[in-house]
């Protein structure tokens, strides 16, 4: 196999190599891969966190765009009967539909992956799904290298300028844990900016939104304009008195921001709103569907840079 310094970087698929160890030993010892598991890797690169998890699973799959790549990996791991490697965009590629009767790489349980910045929102919301519709088959756990920034928000608590609809979707759908940092100077090149290693642990759904999507849709809106008070930026489908309310009774000071208030208050709000639709049609359905109609995941408050890979 190639050293890395021969290994040439691609700018349009963002490829910056990891090479610092003890990185790649957090990732390992966050994903605490063993002998039942059948792994999901994202954006193998070089290799290096292929060959560490590789004798620790069941199974490893791989997905990497890059065709040089992965010719590369399939000269270095192609013998191993626990590897199965495919190449293409993993935001495109139907895994499962692509195992056929690889029985033994069927139904991943653990994804690791190493992501460009710039598609971090779009793979997370494959992985997760989202609020209205969340994965059907999820994963133990997921273990992502991704930007600082992007981390900070995904793990961020009430209150503080970090929190937003990203924090609100994705710690809805998951247990999220901030593993440590990276800095830039852990990659070959080195990005502008520091990275960070985050673990996602799918959670179980019953019994939380009564109507997710309506919660999907409401913090949407109560993101839609940053700073703002939630009673201002629900007044599209409430009245502000109502709405004053309705947030002294769950106990929310009714002058609180959208990141003010945690994913539990967001959700007991949306069932809230969504009953009183209900009993008197003070808020009809589709009025919120009106105000805002996009059930995509929305990582429009991610600052990105250029990406990396392993």
């Amino acid at each position: 196999m190639k050293g890395k310094g021969e290994v040439k970087t691609r700018r349009v698929l963002a490829q910056h190599w990891l090479k610092s160890e003890s990185a790649l030993e957090n990732i390992v010892r966050a994903a605490r891969c063993t002998k039942d598991d059948r792994v999901l890797e994202i954006g193998p690169g070089t290799g290096v966190l292929t060959r560490r998890i590789l004798p620790l699973v069941q199974a490893l799959i791989s997905v990497e765009i890059d065709r040089d790549l992965c010719k590369m990996l399939v000269k270095e791991f192609g013998n191993r009967e626990n590897f199965l490697l495919l190449q293409g965009d993993f935001l495109e590629l139907d895994v499962e539909s692509q195992l056929g009767s690889f029985e033994k790489f069927q139904n991943q349980n653990k994804v690791v992956a190493n992501i460009p910045y710039n598609i971090t929102g779009p793979i997370i919301e494959k992985l997760l799904g989202t609020i209205a519709n969340p994965n059907t088959k999820p994963y133990e756990s997921i273990v992502l290298l991704i930007q600082k920034e992007v981390a900070e928000r995904i793990v961020a608590k009430p209150g503080g300028r970090t929190f937003g609809a990203l924090t609100v979707r994705v710690q809805y759908l998951a247990q999220c844990e901030y593993v440590c940092t990276v800095p830039a100077k852990a990659f070959h090149p080195a990005p502008k900016v520091d990275s960070a290693i985050v673990k996602l642990v799918p959670r179980q759904l019953e019994n939380l939104a009564n109507d997710p999507k309506y919660l999907e849709t409401l913090v949407k809106l109560g993101f839609g304009a940053k700073r703002k008070m939630l009673r201002n930026n629900l007044q599209s489908i409430i009245e502000r008195d109502e709405l004053t309310t309705i947030l002294e009774g769950l106990h929310i000071n009714p002058q609180a921001r959208g990141e003010d208030i945690g994913v539990e208050q967001w959700v007991k709000l949306s069932n809230e709103l969504k009953e009183r639709a209900k009993q008197n049609n003070a808020l009809e359905d589709d009025s919120l569907s009106k105000a805002t109609n996009d059930d995509k995941f929305d990582d429009s408050d991610i600052n990105v840079d250029d990406g990396h890979d392993v």
